[in-house]
């Protein structure tokens, strides 16, 4: 698979080849390599025996992986792992459920990168990136999505998307690539925020869960009706009130936003669409947290060509690679890949 991403580089002197400089990346991040310097020596650590495994005949130096990395197509990289990510997707009901969202890639951005923001489509069950976009500072997260949603096979699939993206060409696109919308409307949609909220949610019944732990206390309420004909995004059935009150040591804060959804009742009852919606924010947890966090990504000096995309995508497979192996836990499981030079060249010849 990773062989098949193109060379950018003249024929002559190559050493190595690109399907085994991202193989040995990814081994590399594995074990909790954070930049070109901590892949190259795993790779010298390695050996050469080891890295035959991976095609690569000989040990890489730092430069190689910088200028490599720099000046391959990220986008074609992204596309080729995304269609590997939807092999390993799970459905839910017997859907998928993507999550997209944008992050920006703060150390990249801080250097003048050419592509310093992110947008990645999240399955919700597996924690795998099915597809991801970079841009640069000054380009929209919103037409970046787009265009991200254009590439992705959405066919039957749920794609939830928080409030930026709700917007009715947005809409529009997910409906035209054969899958459900799912987007929150606040106060950046007013006129329609303002409608959803005057809509007599009072009278209609509701479904309440409460869960507690490390001395809070979470309620969460929906209530869902059909959606009203005004409504000017094209393909809505239903929307909803969430309301979510969380109580820690005795103080009260309290939550409101509106949704609308183009799935059905039948499709999407009240108990499904909360839990779409909640499932959203594992984007952030389960990627955004881990790449900053874990990987310490904000603080990378990957700045130039494509690097700074390139490094995210190898991370987001290394992710995908602990999570399908049943990982929890991202630090642990890097650790534990870290002890033993055999065991992330078995995970990933195993993905």
């Amino acid at each position: 698979m990773l062989s098949g991403v193109e060379d950018p580089r003249d024929r002559r002197g190559r050493r190595h080849t690109v399907g085994a400089l991202l193989a040995v990346g990814v081994c590399a991040v594995l074990t909790g390599a954070r930049g070109f310097t901590a892949i190259a020596q795993w790779a010298q650590d390695a050996g050469p025996a080891r890295l035959s495994a991976l095609g690569m005949n000989r040990v890489a130096d730092e430069s190689t992986f910088r200028r490599v990395f720099a000046r391959l197509d990220a986008d074609a990289l992204d596309q080729i792992l995304g269609a590997w990510a939807v092999t390993r997707a799970r459905t839910v009901g017997g859907r998928r459920v993507l999550a997209i969202d944008g992050k920006a890639v703060r150390g990249a951005r801080k250097r003048g990168a050419g592509v310093s923001f992110l947008v990645a489509a999240l399955d919700h069950t597996t924690g795998v990136v099915a597809g991801q976009i970079g841009i640069d500072d000054k380009s929209s997260e919103i037409i970046a999505a787009r265009t991200l949603i254009e590439r992705l096979d959405l066919h039957g699939a749920v794609v939830t998307m928080d409030a930026l993206h709700t917007q009715r060409e947005t809409a529009a696109k997910i409906r035209a690539a054969g899958a459900d919308f799912v987007l929150v409307a606040k106060a950046n949609q007013k006129t329609l925020h303002a409608r959803l909220k005057a809509l007599p949610w009072k009278d209609v019944p509701a479904l309440t869960t409460t869960q507690r732990g490390h001395g809070r206390r979470a309620t969460r309420t929906i209530k869902v009706i059909q959606a009203p004909r005004w409504i000017e995004f094209a393909g809505t059935v239903q929307v909803a009130q969430l309301r979510r009150t969380v109580t820690v040591k005795g103080k009260k804060s309290v939550e409101v936003c509106y949704v609308i959804t183009s799935a059905d009742a039948h499709a999407a009852d009240p108990a499904t669409l909360a839990a779409w919606v909640q499932g959203h924010w594992t984007v952030e947890d389960r990627l955004h947290w881990v790449r900053d966090v874990t990987f310490d990504e904000d603080r990378s000096q990957a700045a130039t060509g494509a690097a700074p995309q390139v490094m995210a995508s190898i991370r987001n497979t290394g992710i995908a690679i602990l999570r399908l192996a049943g990982a929890t836990n991202i630090a642990h499981a890097l650790r534990h890949h870290a002890h033993d030079l055999d065991r992330p060249i078995r995970a990933l010849l195993a993905a």
